[in-house]
């Protein structure tokens, strides 16, 4: 039997191309056919169709004949409700970022540090006020562009820091997103001085977002809570925000040093 081709930094040439495959294939709603998929990753178009037909003999991603596309298979959703269950938080905290979702009249995020990567783990809304589409549980990107991701890209030290972005980058997802680097790092340290991240149409043109941390007994950031709403409304309420903000992370803190308290060998919140 042949062997699988392996890199020399250890990945698996096939499975490297299967997973570009799905995230074309899940970048595009109605599906997207064999030869862009191809053409999108410059592929040929027999690997193309070997790749895709192992995704959908695994449930990845299914063929939609009548149409000539492929989309996202429903072995997907299984992934996404084993990521949930992974990230999930502590009773207490996730009662904490209800609170601050109830007090802020603000759709409200728990943010944690993953690896080395920054990701949403936990969501309150509600029909009134509905968390911004893009920031779900498992979110893990702009964190330049989010308060809650400032809050804990201003608790790295410098290396931490510039390897996160080195990784990252600094994508412009709205004209007044920061994008430069050593205004990033200005700001940063602004963020660390006042113990709260602010975000106006970074992420998202005409929504604002505020974020507190959350700190280990040691006081280091391992989190963020934020609230998210429309521009107009959050200057209006803006001290009444920042108020709940931050009683809302001193909430979390405290219910995270609680669950440590009662489990002092898991690891909780990281």
């Amino acid at each position: 039997m042949g062997r699988a081709t392996v890199r020399s930094s250890g990945t698996i040439a096939s499975v490297t191309k299967a997973l570009r495959v799905m995230e074309v294939v899940a970048a595009d709603p109605r599906g997207v056919s064999a030869r862009s998929i191809a053409d999108e990753l410059g592929l040929a178009l027999p690997t193309t169709y070997h790749l895709l037909s192992t995704l959908i003999d695994s449930g990845y991603v299914v063929h939609l004949a009548s149409e000539h596309r492929y989309a996202l298979g429903y072995g997907v959703r299984r992934l996404d409700r084993g990521l949930h269950r992974q990230l999930a938080v502590e009773e207490d905290v996730a009662a904490a970022v209800r609170a601050l979702h109830v007090e802020a009249d603000a759709a409200a995020y728990y943010a944690v540090f993953r690896e080395a990567g920054i990701v949403i783990a936990h969501v309150a809304d509600s029909e009134r006020r509905r968390r911004v589409q893009l920031l779900d549980v498992g979110f893990d990107e702009s964190a330049h562009a989010t308060a809650f991701g400032k809050v804990m890209l201003a608790g790295m030290d410098r290396d931490q820091l510039h390897g996160y972005l080195d990784g990252a980058g600094l994508a412009a997802l709205t004209g007044a997103t920061i994008v430069k680097r050593d205004l990033l790092e200005r700001h940063l340290s602004h963020v660390r001085e006042a113990s709260v991240a602010l975000e106006i149409g970074e992420l998202q043109a005409g929504l604002s977002c505020m974020a507190a941390p959350v700190r280990s007994p040691g006081g280091d950031v391992i989190g963020s809570v934020a609230v998210s709403l429309p521009s107009p409304e959050f200057q209006a309420r803006r001290w009444d925000i920042e108020r709940a903000v931050r009683t809302g992370a001193g909430r979390v803190t405290r219910a995270l040093r609680a669950a440590h308290r009662r489990a002092p060998s898991a690891t909780v919140g990281s």
